[in-house]
């Protein structure tokens, strides 16, 4: 195969397959419709920020860090669409961006997201990534993050999304820059993943049960923080 002939897939193209992720689950979880712009941010440093911030580690194949910073009344939004998709009654709805209800789904988001990416990565890819629990914090201040596994070249980048009420939030992606360069052919054996989490939406309303009473917020959150050396 000649150079002219190799299909490489660089930074820009995994940040695109993870923003595509993102607008996937959340169209299919909230019945409305997000989108991101279509310019990106050349960034140096990745962190939670103001009001509700969630990030998601991988490794395997490649290394990185993606981040979900949510203003308040962003986050409000996708959960009150979430819960109403999955057929609470409004009335029943927490209230407040700070409720541990909304910090659990939009959590339970960012993993159903990232799923989503690493499945594309498995397909398209032919490489394997793991993903590490989402960890959710509501805060009042900046808190700056780094991967734990260093990264030879990092490349980090920002993306804004749009709601449908015009509500914004960000995606960042820090990542060692990485480059795959096809050999061959190969059936990456796409599946409809929107009919996957209709299904699996319509299977967790059928099956929604009153969840435990979480850890206190505050503590989970002093937790974490010393675990990132804050």
């Amino acid at each position: 195969m000649s150079a002219e002939k190799d299909v490489v897939y660089g930074t820009e193209d995994l940040l695109m397959s993870l923003c595509n992720s993102v607008v996937r689950v959340l169209n299919v979880a909230t019945q409305s419709r997000v989108n991101y712009s279509g310019m990106v941010q050349r960034i140096t440093k990745t962190g939670l920020k103001p009001d509700i911030g969630c990030f998601v580690m991988f490794d395997g194949g490649f290394t990185g860090l993606v981040v979900l910073n949510f203003a308040a009344d962003t986050a409000m939004e996708i959960y009150e669409r979430y819960m109403l998709h999955m057929g609470m009654p409004k009335s029943e709805l927490a209230s407040f961006y700070t409720s541990d209800e909304v910090s659990n789904i939009m959590g339970e988001l960012m993993n159903q997201i990232v799923g989503d990416f690493t499945g594309k990565v498995r397909r398209e890819l032919q490489t394997n990534i793991t993903q590490s629990q989402p960890k959710m914090l509501v805060l009042n201040k900046q808190v700056m993050l780094s991967v734990d596994t260093p990264l030879d070249r990092p490349e980090m980048r920002r993306v804004t999304f749009y709601t449908e009420k015009n509500n914004i939030f960000y995606l960042e992606l820090a990542i060692d820059r990485t480059e795959f360069i096809k050999l061959h052919d190969f059936d990456s054996q796409e599946v409809d993943t929107d009919s996957l989490m209709d299904s699996e939406f319509e299977n967790k309303a059928r099956d929604a049960a009153p969840a435990p009473a979480p850890a206190p917020a505050d503590d989970d959150n002093e937790d974490l923080l010393k675990s990132l050396g804050m």
